[in-house]
This record gives structure tokens, C-alpha cells and sequence, in this order.
């Protein structure tokens, strides 16, 4: 990855759609676990895109790639959010899509809708993108100490809802800091 990001700040548009679409799945789960909806989420995956390409040469470090475009991406994702606050009023039903794991994506879907916003994206970040606690808080600009408690209260809520049956999973979220 390295490398597509070196040659992407040289402005090669091939190397820069390469890392762009290596990084489309990611981008995707984080952003549809803050915004819900599907064209809130392309839009914000398009304005990353667009504000990574244009940046690209601000990127101090290229292993550090995928901590900064999803931090770019995090901001277009909370930028939405407060649009959609000023022009939408009332609740919004999340959409359900049809998925090929079906059972195990609901399920997912089911126990990230039982979070809210700030402890759902923690949860996205920590345990479907990997990073570690650190670069999460690096990424959200909070403390560790923060993300830490945010995870704990995630899990803790997350267990809640497979006692009350809110979702049918059978595996406990662990700790990995």
C-alpha cells in the first residue's frame, strides 16, 4: 500500500484509484455505521475521495494512509450529519438491504442499531477496520482513555441486547487493547 500511496502523491490517477479501491469496503462499513443510509454513505465516500486526491501531498507518512483518509471520510460522515439535522425532522427508519450473509449481517445490523452514533463508530473502527485503540482516539481526536470506555460501554450494551434477545448472536465481544 505503500507504495500506491507514493506513487499517488506523485498524482498518478491509476495508483491513487487503486488505493481508493482497496480501501472502498472499509470506507463503506464505517461510513454506513454512522450515516445509515446508502446515498448519505456514497455521497460521503465520494467527497473523500475527492478531498483525499486533492490532499494526498499533505500526507506526511504513507503507512499512515488509512488512519488519515478515514478520518477525512469520519468528518464528511459527521458533515452530513449535521446537514441532515437542519433538513430532516423526526426519526428515520434504518434501512435493511438485502445481503448474501443475510442472518449474520441483520444480527450485526441489529446490535450496531442498538448503539448510538459516537459508540457505534467506535466499535466499526476497533473491530471490522482493526486499528488499535490509539489510532482510533488519533482518528476521532479523543483521549484513548476515551475510546477505551466507549468499547466497554459498547460491549456492555451490545450484551444487554443478546440477553434480551434484541439480537440472536451467541459470541461475546472480547477486549483488545
Amino acid at each position: 500500500m505503500e507504495q500506491l500511496v507514493k506513487r499517488a502523491k506523485r498524482h498518478d490517477k491509476e495508483a491513487f484509484e487503486d488505493l481508493m479501491q482497496g480501501q472502498a469496503q472499509n470506507m463503506y462499513k464505517t461510513a454506513k455505521a454512522i450515516l445509515r443510509n446508502d446515498e448519505d454513505v456514497l455521497d460521503a465516500m465520494q467527497e473523500t475521495a475527492l478531498t483525499c486526491w486533492e490532499k494526498i501531498g499533505t500526507l506526511k507518512q504513507e503507512r499512515f494512509f488509512k488512519t488519515w483518509m478515514t478520518r477525512i471520510l469520519i468528518n464528511h460522515c459527521n458533515e452530513i450529519c449535521r446537514q441532515r439535522k437542519y433538513t430532516v425532522s423526526g426519526e428515520t427508519v434504518p434501512e435493511r438491504g438485502a445481503q448474501e450473509d443475510g442472518f449474520i449481517n441483520m444480527e450485526w445490523e441489529d446490535f450496531l442499531n442498538g448503539l448510538d452514533r459516537k459508540h457505534r463508530t467506535v466499535v466499526i473502527l476497533y473491530y471490522v477496520q482493526g486499528f488499535k485503540t490509539r489510532e482510533v482516539a488519533e482518528i476521532l481526536k479523543v483521549n484513548e482513555s476515551t475510546v477505551r470506555s466507549r468499547l466497554a460501554a459498547a460491549r456492555e450494551k451490545m450484551e444487554l441486547l443478546y440477553e434480551r434477545g434484541g439480537a440472536a448472536g451467541s459470541r461475546r465481544f472480547g477486549r483488545r487493547a
